[in-house]
């Protein structure tokens, strides 16, 4: 019984010291480029944003992400005003879709801001496998939760979060 404890103990902390890392120490070096087409490193953008931030990983393939990126923009106003909230959008579409990135989010309108990782290379750093794949990072450029998959519904356990750090 002490030894499950000890295990289930050691996997609490790892889990919590996991969800806790730097996201701007995670994502240095790591260059993108925005919806018109410039250049830039991502932690740079993360360095000047003093909001909560909601970064999501999505493909235009990926019809879950779409639907937890509409849900994202309906409520923008909401996020970005009432409870300072930025939101980014990764794209993590090859060279094969990412002709389809800019036509979707331009008929889309979203609002926030989309970056489209290139090489993959901000999706390794951050072990990304599947999308859609959803970070919450705090003020304090930690991230404090993250979740694969969207169902809708889920964003109200974004919005319990974002309410917590209020």
């Amino acid at each position: 019984m002490k030894k499950l404890f000890v295990i289930t103990l050691l996997h609490c902390l790892a889990v919590v010291s996991l969800n806790s890392q730097d996201i701007v120490a995670l994502s240095g070096g790591v260059q993108m480029r925005n919806s018109k087409g410039r250049l830039t490193e991502f932690s740079n953008i993360l360095k000047n944003n003093d909001n909560i931030m909601i970064i999501s990983f999505w493909a235009t393939w990926c019809k879950p992400c779409i639907q937890e990126l509409d849900y994202l923009n309906d409520t923008y106003d909401e996020l970005s005003q009432e409870m300072d909230v930025t939101v980014y959008a990764i794209s993590i579409d090859d060279a094969r879709s990412r002709k389809r990135v800019l036509p979707l989010i331009n008929g889309k309108g979203w609002e926030f801001e989309v970056l489209i990782d290139e090489n993959s290379e901000l999706k390794r750093k951050l072990n990304v496998i599947n999308v859609p794949h959803t970070f919450i990072v705090d003020r304090n450029k930690r991230i404090i939760y993250e979740h694969t998959s969207y169902v809708p519904g889920d964003e109200e356990e974004y919005l319990k979060i974002i309410e917590g750090l209020k």
